[in-house]
């Protein structure tokens, strides 16, 4: 029977030889991801299932980037208790302050990610993978702890809608604004339980890809994937040295509905609160008064989204009254960004620059809101309380905006010839 590509992947993983939307299978894991917050749960799970032994711990990764550094006893406290469990059960891959990245940042550029592997994440994000063209889905701390424990997760095989991009993006458009739009279309349970399955992706660099994989969960999706092209194998080149399968979707395969995006139309776009499909184009906002700007995180804490806010704040100084947060994605993008002298436009206009960590995302810390402050950030989420107080607000919006508005002191949609 014709089969998606996130169908290739499971029935691979399954030992069979095809799976149908709707079929309830077992599938071998090759990779079980945790972090600061949900990995202590999935540990406690264990222990209170019996179980002691682990199904293989080099494919077993912790990234402690949540709450850390550790913003408090609690959060250290969490944090000792993951680092125990690495220690007793010889699991090499933990990453804590001084080496760690933020855990979808960290894991693709560090090889623990391939194009056709079935990943789990105690974490919703995980789904970002789905940009190398492997199955990642993000799992609640139960499921995680039965993969430790066994090396194999149930899945409810997917129905897709496939996602076909044309044309080209315009200066100052991003994959941010790529996976807003479609949200904005979709709805926050547009594609609930669903494969978003990307066509057409030429157009866009890793990190556009990346980001529109990381957000598919903002619209309900199991997850998102993109196709393995000349792209993706050059990012690969010396970061995976382990064989993979590269899985084409079959010609006749059946996808639920196709959605079509002219990349040459769309613009800056911004998601509005309290959800991140109550969309607008950055220009429709265009004099909302900002107290803070958030430039980082899984979805745009990468080496090229910094690049595109450093061209906007090179020359330029934030404005009064605004915070504007810099957070490199991991250890590696802060040396680059470093190397490249970003880090210098950042302090020179006025930014704070942090360590790698989720942080304000959930406000956790470096960046939490009062009542009232609104903030425009390159983050996933906007939720009531997303960042802080109940009755302050978060924008999400591309690097671009975000570092535009920082200049403006209020929503602004960068112009082409870099004026603001």
């Amino acid at each position: 029977m014709p089969m998606t590509k996130t169908q290739k992947i499971l029935a691979r993983h399954a030992g069979l030889d095809a799976v149908e939307p709707g079929q309830l299978i077992q599938a071998r894991l090759d990779l079980v991801m945790g972090n600061d917050i949900t990995s202590p749960v999935a540990i406690r799970e264990m222990e209170k299932a019996g179980l002691d032994t682990v199904f293989d711990p080099e494919r077993i990764v912790f990234v402690l980037d949540h709450f850390t550094p550790c913003k408090d006893i609690q959060s250290a406290r969490l944090c000792s208790q993951v680092r125990r469990f690495a220690g007793k059960h010889g699991i090499p891959h933990l990453f804590d302050v001084g080496e760690m990245g933020i855990e979808h940042v960290l894991l693709t550029e560090k090889g623990f990610i391939a194009p056709g592997e079935a990943v789990i994440g105690a974490d919703s994000h995980t789904c970002t993978y789905g940009a190398l063209g492997a199955f990642s889905t993000g799992v609640g701390s139960t499921d995680m702890a039965a993969g430790m424990a066994t090396g194999r997760a149930w899945f409810r095989v997917p129905p897709a809608i496939a996602v076909r991009l044309t044309g080209q993006l315009r200066p100052f458009v991003s994959g941010k604004d790529v996976i807003l739009h479609l949200i904005g279309r979709l709805g926050v349970d547009g594609a609930r339980y669903r494969s978003l399955e990307f066509f057409g992706a030429g157009a866009l660099t890793m990190d556009d890809r990346f980001t529109v994989a990381n957000m598919a969960i903002e619209c309900g999706a199991k997850n998102g994937v993109f196709p393995v092209d000349g792209l993706t194998l050059e990012y690969l080149k010396g970061r995976v040295r382990r064989e993979f399968v590269v899985d084409e979707p079959d010609g006749d395969a059946e996808y639920e509905r196709t959605v079509a995006i002219d990349l040459d139309a769309l613009e800056p776009t911004v998601s509005r609160p309290f959800s991140p499909d109550n969309t607008a184009l950055a220009r429709e906002l265009s004099g909302l008064a900002v107290q803070q700007v958030v430039i980082g995180s899984c979805t745009n804490g990468r080496i090229g989204d910094l690049r595109a806010a450093a061209a906007i704040l090179k020359g330029r100084r934030v404005a009064k009254g605004v915070r504007c947060i810099v957070i490199p994605g991991s250890q590696a993008v802060y040396l680059e960004a470093l190397r490249e002298g970003l880090m210098e436009i950042f302090i020179d206009s006025g930014c704070a620059v942090s360590t790698p960590t989720c942080g304000p995302c959930l406000g956790g810390h470096t960046g939490v809101m009062d009542e009232g402050e609104r903030c425009v950030a390159t983050t996933n989420r906007n939720f009531v309380g997303r960042m802080g107080h109940p009755k302050s607000e978060v924008y999400l919006a591309s690097p671009a905006v975000a570092a535009a508005s920082a200049v403006a002191g209020e929503i602004t949609a960068p112009k082409e010839g870099n004026n603001l």
